[in-house]
């Protein structure tokens, strides 16, 4: 006969299982203390789907100019780790070569080509007026999805006209091209280059720039490897990454050339080109006015993956990301896409993130919602009167386009007989990625202990919370042989989540040492298969050690029965590529961070007993999560591993639970040993 000493559901429950095993003869193995019920799952917002690019994506406006310039150094230094550029890296000679030069009315053409890096060539046309004196702004213009290339048939031009999207059968079939020869007309020096892929940018194909959807696992290795594998990623190598790099260069050349005032420098670009637009905005100082036209929105993000990289958009969007431009004078329009509800949801906060600046005129946002996504004629025609006002050309507005006689195939390709083409393909592609993972591992090795830090804490994505952002919901109470069972919820309401957490508080007297014990079984792990604290478990609360364990996200009572999370990532979108799902949510390691630092924040601040010491074990698999979350505190001086063998570089798949954007680039696990200032003993 079973004795049912405790009337608590829980306890019982526990209780009634063992009786029935006993009985029946049956194997026992006893679960831990649930802080749910059996069915339940915590009320966190985690468990909802992910997001996808083409969720929701508002922009909230800091209170203050001062919260505004706090959020907006994170996001930077977001940026900067998210494309591969931080530390920034030193520019290699650009070897610029410019060459063919053709003659039209009103403005001259020339071929270009040089290196972002050594052995990887940008390439475009650079557009000058006729006639220039002295030193004239300048204008870089990334083109867009389509090319530079990209050409309108003579019934789609027409079309254009009769909706007043176009107003030119000759030139409006190049419209990239028309924006480029008015803006030279105007009076500046215009360089509209290759995305990656397109025209003679063709080191690396646009197949793999633009439409890559699986995974290649011959491009997968430790000491060599392609864009999108899992060392990829590790070191924060993209496409977007290579392209916001050839866009500072680009900048670079630019500011370089004998005719450049390179105090008055702009950019614009459409769609593709407005993403390009938006990020240089946010990383380079030098441009004094923008246009991204076509991609400023809530909603959709960039479909393609040019357009995205790990970690980019994490809790922010383009919307917040073009406001990093402030407040610098900046425009764009809304069109039928997925712009359109810019002026009631985007547009009217950019202005009040502008007049926090007291310059709420210097963004606007025209609706054009009765065309379809474009760069056109009507668009263009507001960008140069725009550019007018705050480049100060001194022409009198409206600025009117005037058509042109387009270039030939020959007088738009870069590579010829005496400028033949690079060297490309997957060789190529693998020589690429290794020299720049050099480079950027003599750039970490320099970084002080501070920038690594921020590095880590921007791959995390968080910032420990404040014992007071933690509120503790207490669910029960058990007296136990030896120690005293706590059961409560940790509800960090902030972001929405709440851990399980079981404390294990020692009878005698508490000797003001807490240990938080982290597992790779969640909370489980602290306890043997009797459902009993473990024999080490034990042996600290006699010594007067209260112990705490809790269920990370993915763990525990997070599960169903049986299940295990192995990842968290977007499953709507079937392309392979890691930023699909980790440019819009924190990883499931990330994720697994974040908790291991809120119980540790607070238990560190727990204000009724506040531990003298505070000990971290850390088994089971999870020794780097106990070390990442570590890495963003200060002070805590004992920490027990199981293992400390762990390597990011080992993993070979992004889909891995312990998959971190980031890790390798940054130092890896050894990294984390130094960044928790702790001393390791297993």
């Amino acid at each position: 006969m079973c004795y049912l000493k405790s009337t608590n559901l829980i306890d019982m429950k526990r209780i009634l299982i063992f009786c029935w095993a006993f009985a029946f003869g049956a194997v026992v193995v006893a679960q831990s203390p649930r802080v749910f019920m059996e069915g339940q799952f915590p009320n966190d917002v985690r468990l909802k789907p992910l997001k996808d690019l083409n969720g929701h994506f508002p922009f909230k406006v800091p209170a203050t100019l001062g919260q505004w310039e706090k959020r907006k150094a994170e996001l930077q230094l977001r940026v900067q780790v998210a494309t591969g550029l931080f530390p920034m890296p030193a520019r290699t000679p650009l070897n610029a070569v410019i060459h063919g030069k053709v003659k039209r009315d009103g403005f001259t053409t020339e071929k270009i080509y040089f290196e972002s890096v050594p052995g990887f060539y940008v390439t475009g046309i650079l557009f000058r007026p006729e006639e220039t004196k002295g030193r004239i702004p300048a204008i870089l213009c990334p083109h867009g999805h389509g090319g530079r290339l990209q050409m309108h048939s003579e019934a789609k031009v027409l079309d254009e006209i009769k909706i007043g999207a176009e107003k030119f059968e000759e030139s409006g079939r190049m419209p990239k091209v028309a924006r480029a020869v008015t803006l030279a007309r105007l009076g500046n020096v215009v360089l509209l280059f290759d995305m990656i892929g397109y025209a003679d940018s063709v080191q690396l194909s646009y197949q793999l720039a633009h439409r890559f959807a699986k995974q290649r696992p011959e491009m997968e290795g430790k000491k060599s490897w392609g864009l999108y594998s899992t060392q990829a990623e590790l070191r924060l190598q993209s496409i977007m990454g290579l392209q916001t790099w050839n866009g500072i260069r680009a900048l670079d050349f630019l500011a370089s050339l004998p005719d450049v005032d390179s105090k008055r420098m702009a950019v614009t670009g459409g769609s593709g080109g407005g993403t390009q637009t938006i990020l240089l905005g946010a990383l380079d100082s030098r441009p004094i006015v923008g246009f991204p036209n076509g991609m400023v929105s809530t909603s959709m993000q960039g479909g393609c993956t040019c357009e995205s990289c790990c970690l980019l958009r994490v809790g922010t969007g383009n919307v917040e990301l073009s406001a990093l431009f402030a407040p610098r004078p900046q425009g764009m329009t809304a069109a039928d896409d997925w712009t359109k509800a810019m002026m009631s949801d985007g547009y009217p906060e950019l202005q009040k993130l502008y007049a926090l600046y007291g310059k709420k005129g210097n963004v606007i946002c025209t609706d054009l919602t009765h065309f379809k996504h474009n760069y056109n004629y009507v668009s263009r025609g507001l960008m140069y009167n725009w550019f007018n006002r705050h480049m100060k050309w001194g022409h009198k507005e409206p600025i009117v386009e005037q058509d042109f006689k387009l270039l030939s195939n020959e007088e738009h390709a870069v590579w010829n007989a005496e400028h033949p083409k690079p060297e490309g393909g997957d060789a190529y592609e693998r020589k690429l990625t290794k020299w720049i993972a050099k480079r950027d591992t003599k750039l970490v090795k320099k970084m002080s202990g501070d920038q690594l830090r921020a590095a880590w804490g921007s791959l995390i994505g968080r910032k420990a919370p404040a014992f007071k952002e933690i509120s503790r919901e207490k669910i029960d109470e058990f007296k136990r042989d030896g120690y005293i069972e706590f059961l409560d919820i940790l509800r960090l309401k902030e972001h929405g989540e709440a851990l399980p957490v079981v404390s294990l508080y020692p009878a005698k007297k508490w000797n003001g040492r807490v240990t938080v014990w982290l597992d790779g079984k969640g909370k489980d792990g602290i306890f043997d298969t009797q459902g009993k604290p473990l024999k080490a478990v034990m042996e600290m609360l006699e010594a007067g050690t209260s112990v705490v364990g809790v269920d990370l996200f993915g763990q525990g009572e997070f599960l169903e029965k049986g299940k295990s999370q192995a990842s968290a990532r977007v499953v709507k979108n079937p392309r392979e590529f890691a930023g699909y799902s980790f440019a819009y949510n924190h990883t499931l390691f990330a994720r697994r961070v974040h908790d291991a630092m809120s119980l540790i924040s607070w238990v560190s601040g727990f204000e009724e007993e506040k531990p003298q010491e505070l000990i971290v074990v850390a088994k089971g698999g999870i020794e780097p999560v106990a070390l990442a979350a570590l890495s963003q505190f200060d002070g805590i001086k004992s920490v027990r591993l199981e293992n400390n063998r762990f390597r990011f570089a080992d993993l070979k798949s992004y889909r891995d639970p312990n998959f971190l954007p980031g890790a390798v680039k940054y130092g890896d696990l050894p990294a984390l040993i130094k960044l928790s200032g702790a001393k390791v003993a297993k």
